[in-house]
């Protein structure tokens, strides 16, 4: 396994088995972490699917991102108080095919967007997630200035719509 880490944030290379009936890929070994994860989320997104920036406020979360179908383009923002990274974000392209996952710190935000159909992302995270202690960043901020590939139309959740700048973010929560 190749580790990789920036600004705490670590990508996690494993090895896929092939054999004649498909392949088997290991996503998960404790001996790897020393953190504790009580809760998995999966989800399914369409092509163009942008979900995210999010963040756990009162119980933040430490995420374990895997890619089981498709690619994705993830982003994870340094949302840390006394961070030398705060507001930096890191950009990684986690795919089915590659094996890769990243570890996500508690204190950073954390989004992707879905550059295929059918793609399917599955977080193990070290709290459970709590509605009231939510709080979304813009995908596309003008401070943060992501570098996202140029498409005309990404696809967005209301709530994600309503999301706070990064500038908001900072003034009433850090």
């Amino acid at each position: 396994m190749n580790n990789i880490k920036k600004s705490d944030i670590l990508v996690f290379k494993k090895k896929t088995y092939f054999d004649k009936r498909g392949n088997f890929k290991e996503i998960f070994l404790k001996k790897n972490h020393k953190v504790k994860f009580v809760f998995d989320v999966v989800s399914k997104s369409h092509k163009n699917v942008i979900r995210g920036l999010h963040i756990q406020l009162k119980k933040p979360q430490g995420k374990l991102v895997t890619v089981l179908n498709g690619k994705i383009l993830d982003v994870a923002v340094d949302c840390r108080k006394n961070s030398s990274s705060l507001g930096k974000y890191f950009v990684f392209l986690l795919s089915s095919k590659k094996n890769r996952s990243i570890y996500i710190p508690e204190g950073f935000a954390h989004g992707f967007l879905s550059l295929e159909d059918n793609t399917i992302v599955h977080y193990k995270c070290t709290n459970y997630r709590e509605k009231s202690s939510e709080v979304g960043i813009m995908w596309n901020d003008r401070d943060l200035n992501i570098k996202w590939p140029k498409k005309k139309l990404y696809i967005l959740s209301s709530k994600d719509k309503k999301n706070l700048s990064f500038n908001e973010f900072r003034k009433k929560y850090l």
